[in-house]
């Protein structure tokens, strides 16, 4: 397929995009995913024909994320220029995460509260409503027990999570993770206990439940020493698996023995390390950076 521009659609016109987005199908966390590109076009063609491959994919897996919550958060991306755009299919469908490298969401919090939006005139004529979806987004997933989740990708850009999971699922993942808590009441890498969720969302969540509407950067909860002990504390292997991350992908133990020439055993101990040190967390049986773990990898890269 010609993915060429036409002659008279230049860079910063909002009307076309002129990259391709990438969805990534997990089928499992033991297999690579399914890729399907979809080419540039007209702003509106490209968010149509991007929110509805994604519906189709995650609705044949399992999943029951409607289309037009898909849809909000595809014209989110507006604000981005849709610029390298991932789509990755988690848990039969009922976990979406959008990456992009564009400048990114300055202000999670408001970014989520109803009436807030920085979508320009020449934007709002590409996308439905006002570019305030995220709003619409929260208050949906929330009927449905679902979450949505905000954060910086590793170098520029957004990742927007948004998943839709049984209340039991959810209410057994809080207790698993109190229980680590109570297992594990103290660490030498943080003073707080890593849990499975993004720590800065619950920040976020925080601010939310107290009423503040002042803007809530990510948090940094390791200064500069602690950073600098952490690393030079990494085993040497270290250095070539953390890169291996940048672009917000989930890697398996495999994966990542083959790719870094490290032996399988070497890579599970190794792994292991990074998690007891919260630079990586489990996703199935595949690992993804947390936020201490992004932090470390924009320090060593």
């Amino acid at each position: 397929m010609n993915t060429s521009l036409p002659e008279d659609v230049h860079s910063d016109d909002l009307s076309f995009v002129h990259d391709p987005a990438r969805i990534a199908i997990y089928d499992d966390l033991l297999s690579s995913p399914r890729i399907i590109d979809i080419e540039p076009n007209t702003t509106k063609e490209f968010i149509y024909s991007l929110a509805t491959e994604i519906y189709n994919q995650a609705r044949d897996a399992g999943g029951s994320i409607p289309y037009t919550v898909i849809t909000q958060v595809v014209e989110n991306y507006i604000h981005a220029r849709f610029n390298e755009m991932v789509v990755s299919i988690f848990d039969g469908g009922n976990t979406i995460r959008f990456t992009d490298q564009g400048p990114g969401i300055k202000d999670k919090a408001k970014a989520q509260q109803p009436g807030y939006s920085s979508a320009t005139r020449e934007m709002k004529e590409y996308i439905n409503g006002v570019g305030s979806g995220l709003p619409i987004v929260k208050e949906y997933l929330e009927t449905k027990h679902g979450r949505i989740y905000l954060e910086d990708n590793l170098d520029s850009g957004a990742v927007v999570t948004i998943t839709l999971k049984e209340e039991s699922e959810i209410v057994n993942q809080e207790k698993n993770n109190n229980q680590r808590k109570e297992n594990h009441p103290s660490t030498s890498f943080t003073q707080r206990p890593y849990s499975d969720q993004p720590s800065q969302i619950e920040e976020q969540a925080r601010v939310s439940q107290e009423g503040h509407e002042q803007a809530s950067s990510p948090q940094t909860y390791h200064n500069e020493e602690h950073l600098a002990l952490l690393i030079n504390r990494l085993p040497k292997r270290a250095y070539d698996v953390i890169p291996l991350f940048s672009t917000g992908d989930i890697w398996g133990v495999k994966d990542i023995s083959s790719v870094a020439d490290i032996p399988l055993s070497s890579t599970h101990a190794l792994m292991k390390k990074l998690e007891e040190s919260g630079i990586v967390r489990k996703f199935g049986k595949k690992w993804e950076l947390t936020d201490l773990g992004k932090q470390i990898y924009k320090k060593i890269k």
